[in-house]
């Protein structure tokens, strides 16, 4: 059906895939061979810094900056790696792609200058 030239650009993808479900599958039957086999309460508490827990997870808040702060992480983060696809291209595909990179990197200056100035990456207020 598939000769070995039709099939040799996917052996690489086919065997990484391979490699990964053995990884996973080994370290789970470690994990289950190798893992606690007495659990206490005292083996089974958070661990806070050596610090004994206080309180429950569920009554504890998160601030909403904490959220703000995260949402834009990922924001940007997603943003950047838009620009690796494109750096790997430029040159095939010419000035046109130049300036449109630097108009949508101008854009997310603009976007990170406005989050400063509201004073959302500040932490001490």
């Amino acid at each position: 059906m598939f000769g070995m030239s039709e099939l040799n650009p996917y052996l690489g993808v086919l065997l990484l895939g391979v490699a990964a479900a053995g990884f996973l599958v080994t370290m789970v039957f470690l994990a289950i061979f190798l893992g606690p086999k007495n659990p206490t309460k005292t083996k089974q508490m958070p661990w806070e810094c050596g610090g004994i827990p206080v309180g429950s997870v569920r009554e504890q808040r998160f601030p909403v900056r904490f959220y703000l702060v995260a949402m834009l992480f990922i924001l940007f983060d997603i943003e950047v790696i838009f620009m690796y696809p494109w750096a790997v291209v430029l040159e095939q595909m010419g000035t046109f792609a130049l300036w449109s990179m630097l108009s949508f990197m101008g854009v997310l200056v603009v976007g990170f200058i406005y989050v400063w100035q509201k004073g959302v990456l500040n932490w001490n207020e």
